[in-house]
């Protein structure tokens, strides 16, 4: 008996490190621009349509699954997680949409999720209204808030209005829950965090790299995500999606 309970254990010790301790990394992707630069703006936020459509086929090519918020309990669920976002809520985002019909297919179904700032939809080079609802429609994207202004929140005049304000506005326009708040410039502290914990699931930073659970307080409120910029080659890309 004592010799199959000494199996047993090296067995569990063997087993475990490998099966239940590995723990799944998922990229969060950000994106500002998809336009062609020309000279207008911070040249590395943009990134270009062609290059756009590349990275999603190397996705496509390369077994990821997309998500967005709504499906965050997939991630342990489903083969090479990945979340693409987009801050800000710019008209070039259009692209997206487009390189996004370009690349789907039976077996690849691309979403994104779009941080728009809620006082800005309908402004120049802004997403409109009728923009948001398309994309609603389509199925291939979530719209969650970036604010009602864009402050650095530790700071903001009007936390509630940020807050709140922001996310019944965006889901009036989609006719969707807001579960999600990207923080405008990566922005956080305490305060911050316990006031998004009354309106959102999830607090979006800019803290670099890819997410992986630790168990820390607060961990749905501090997601990293990865800057995808101008310069970001295909090989770059790839090794910044790695997931293994």
């Amino acid at each position: 008996m004592k010799k199959i309970i000494c199996i047993l254990l090296l067995f569990v010790m063997l087993w475990l490190p490998s099966k239940t301790f590995a723990q799944v990394k998922v990229p969060i992707l950000i994106y500002h621009s998809i336009d062609n630069f020309e000279g207008h703006g911070i040249k590395q936020l943009y990134v270009s349509p062609d290059s756009f459509e590349k990275q999603m086929l190397y996705l496509k090519n390369n077994g990821y699954t997309l998500l967005t918020f709504e499906r965050w309990q997939d991630i342990n669920k489903v083969k090479k997680p990945i979340l693409i976002t987009f801050d800000d809520g710019y008209k070039n985002n259009l692209n997206v949409y487009k390189v996004f019909q370009k690349v789907k297919d039976e077996h690849f179904q691309p979403t994104a999720t779009f941080f728009v700032i809620s006082d800005f939809i309908g402004r120049r080079i802004r997403l409109t209204k009728d923009d948001i609802q398309m994309l609603v429609n389509s199925g291939m994207f979530s719209i969650q808030s970036h604010s009602a202004t864009h402050p650095d929140l530790r700071k903001a005049k009007d936390l509630e209005y940020e807050l709140k304000g922001s996310k019944e506005k965006i889901q009036k326009i989609t006719g969707k829950p807001v579960i999600a708040i990207a923080y405008p410039y990566g922005d956080y502290n305490q305060k911050v965090i316990d006031e998004t914990k009354k309106y959102y699931q999830y607090g979006i930073s800019t803290i670099p790299g890819p997410y992986t659970k630790k168990g820390i307080k607060n961990e749905n409120y501090l997601l990293p995500r990865i800057y995808i910029t101008y310069d970001t080659t295909i090989d770059e890309f790839a090794n910044k999606v790695k997931v293994q």
